[in-house]
């Protein structure tokens, strides 16, 4: 079954766009080879908060989604429902396919980023090279103290 038919164990009317819509749900068949398990799964999860989500199969590589409202809903805002629910399956099928094609490269720079982590210096390096290091000439005279620089004596109070 595509995506719209109806089956036999659902009643009421179909929709506008080929549901069919009960008092307080409207439910439609998936087909697995067009929109994979992950992308029904993905689609279902954004929903949860929206309305009541409930995946059946009635038979091999079809899915069934039956969508509850959680309160009272009209047709119009049942089948609603259930056209933004086959959009985001749309949506979450091509990231699933993005991500399957974009796998090898993002594996590529996950492992150079490791690399190179793991060759960077360590702070006990870092500070080793600072200490071994000549300290070259001071033009501005930031090591010596201000009274040197000046030609004044601190006072000091008793």
């Amino acid at each position: 079954m595509a995506l719209g038919e109806q089956d036999s164990r659902t009643e009421g009317l179909e929709s506008r766009l080929g549901f069919s819509l009960g008092r307080d749900h409207v439910s439609f068949d998936v087909d697995e080879t067009v929109y994979p398990l992950e992308a029904i799964y993905g689609g279902s999860y954004i929903f949860v908060d929206r309305c009541f989500v409930f995946l059946s199969r009635p038979s091999p590589r079809v899915v069934n989604v039956r969508l509850t409202s959680r309160g009272p809903a009209t047709p119009a805002e049942l089948d609603a429902l259930a056209g933004e629910f086959v959009n985001e399956l749309l949506s979450q099928a091509t990231r699933l396919r993005l991500s399957q094609a974009t796998a090898r490269i993002r594996e590529y720079y996950t492992a150079a980023a490791l690399r190179a982590a793991a060759s960077a210096p360590s702070v006990d390096d870092l500070l080793a090279e600072l200490d071994s290091e000549e300290l070259g000439d001071d033009p501005l005279e930031i090591q010596v103290p201000w009274e040197e620089k000046s030609g004044e004596k601190g006072t000091e109070q008793k």
